[in-house]
């Protein structure tokens, strides 16, 4: 059974703090389709389109019948260990610093043997649950694991550098005000999050909400207002290298097109929904980066909170939108910029929220309580890309199949 993970004890200053390492990370094309699969939380493999053999590794034609149609598919998680070995020597840094380090191949009921890494609560001949993680390195990795939950299964150590779990580890939450936020404390706080840093701005006006989170144990309320500057900057100053999880909250959102809109209003909305972000990941995203090896408590990942409008946009809500569609270059283009040190970037796309600002919208909504639960499964799951709510699904599946139809549907262009 998989040992309770201790709390981290105190650090040594004197001792030379560990430089991130990553797995390796080469990848043919074809292979990346494992990544994405595992970055959305898909259990996807590749199925021959002529002959129906499923394919492991992925590859450019079929093992079978040498097709080269293969569509990825989700596929069966159930398999069997045939094969297990504990690896206690490697020339690999990465994983020379975690050694004793278990793998093993599985047989899956699908067809093909796979080569992953075993949960400690695996053993040759089980039953078992697969799935598929991002390692460090942003790729995909297999990882078996036991049929059914057992206590603190979540504490073991392989399954852990696959994931951002919050057990023991800081948060930052960027917006005291919004309406998610007090949901997340709740379950950050019932995840074992070591301690909460809850952002206010403006604290002169503060909100009915603040006396009681402020009352709270384990949170803090610091001074942050993500469009300026060095409001930021003075705050990273002060917690930055306490910062292991950093969930971006703020937003501004207002309802309108684009010929009829306020441009101070569009103006404060790229102020805090786009550029606020780069200028949260400029003054804690380096050191977070260098964090990432720093033991039980080491940085894992930086959390933003996105319309799914950022894919196409809403006519209602048309500057808001184009904000968010910033925000998620910006996410992206940090994906690329955090990668050498292994901090994992997460986008949390929701549909429409119930607050003022969505009011006039006709359900479904996303109430902050299920927000909230999403951004700490993708933290739990360590995942990528997370959609919360009904809106948020349908809309990306009708994205993915084609851009250019969502688009016309979303514009009054359909039937």
């Amino acid at each position: 059974m998989s040992e309770k993970l201790p709390a981290p004890g105190m650090k040594n200053p004197q001792l030379r703090q560990r430089v991130p390492t990553l797995p390796p990370a080469m990848r043919s094309r074809a292979a990346l389709g494992l990544t994405a699969a595992a970055g959305r939380g898909a259990f996807s493999l590749q199925h021959c389109e002529e002959c129906g053999t499923v394919q492991y590794p992925p590859r450019d034609a079929c093992s079978s019948c040498l097709s080269v149609t293969l569509a990825w598919r989700e596929t069966g998680r159930e398999g069997m260990v045939i094969a297990e070995t504990r690896i206690h020597a490697s020339p690999d840094p990465y994983y020379r610093e975690r050694l004793p380090w278990r793998t093993g191949l599985v047989q899956l009921a699908a067809g093909p043997t796979v080569l992953c890494h075993l949960h400690g609560d695996v053993r040759h001949g089980d039953g078992v649950h697969m799935d598929l993680k991002l390692d460090k390195a942003g790729q995909g990795v297999m990882i078996a694991l036991p049929m059914e939950r057992t206590p603190d299964m979540a504490d073991d150590p392989q399954l852990r550098s696959l994931t951002a779990d919050p057990k023991h580890r800081r948060v930052l939450i960027t917006d005291i005000r919004s309406p998610m936020t007090r949901p997340l404390i709740d379950g950050l706080l019932a995840a074992g999050a070591a301690h909460i840093f809850v952002g206010e701005s403006e604290s002169w006006r503060r909100g009915s909400g603040h006396a009681a989170i402020a009352a709270l144990d384990k949170v803090s309320v610091m001074q942050l207002d993500v469009s300026d500057a060095s409001s930021v900057q003075r705050l990273a100053a002060e917690i930055g290298g306490k910062t292991d999880i950093l969930i971006n909250t703020a937003r501004h959102v207002r309802p309108g097109g684009v010929l009829g809109a306020d441009t101070v209003f569009a103006r404060e909305e790229f102020e805090i929904n786009a550029l606020g972000l780069m200028r949260l990941a400029q003054a804690f995203g380096p050191g977070m980066a260098s964090r990432t090896a720093d033991g039980i408590n080491s940085a894992v990942a930086f959390v933003n909170i996105l319309s799914v409008h950022a894919l196409s946009a809403d006519p209602q809500y048309g500057a808001f939108s184009a904000s968010q569609s910033a925000a998620l270059s910006i996410s992206q283009t940090l994906r690329a910029e955090f990668r050498s040190s292994g901090l994992r970037v997460i986008n949390v796309f929701t549909g429409p929220t119930d607050d003022e600002w969505h009011q006039p919208l006709p359900p479904p909504k996303v109430p902050p309580k299920a927000l909230a639960k999403s951004v700490i499964s993708a933290l739990r799951e360590g995942l990528e890309d997370v959609l919360s709510g009904d809106v948020a699904k349908d809309l990306q599946e009708r994205w993915r199949r084609d851009p250019k139809v969502l688009e016309r549907e979303l514009t009054g262009g359909g039937a």
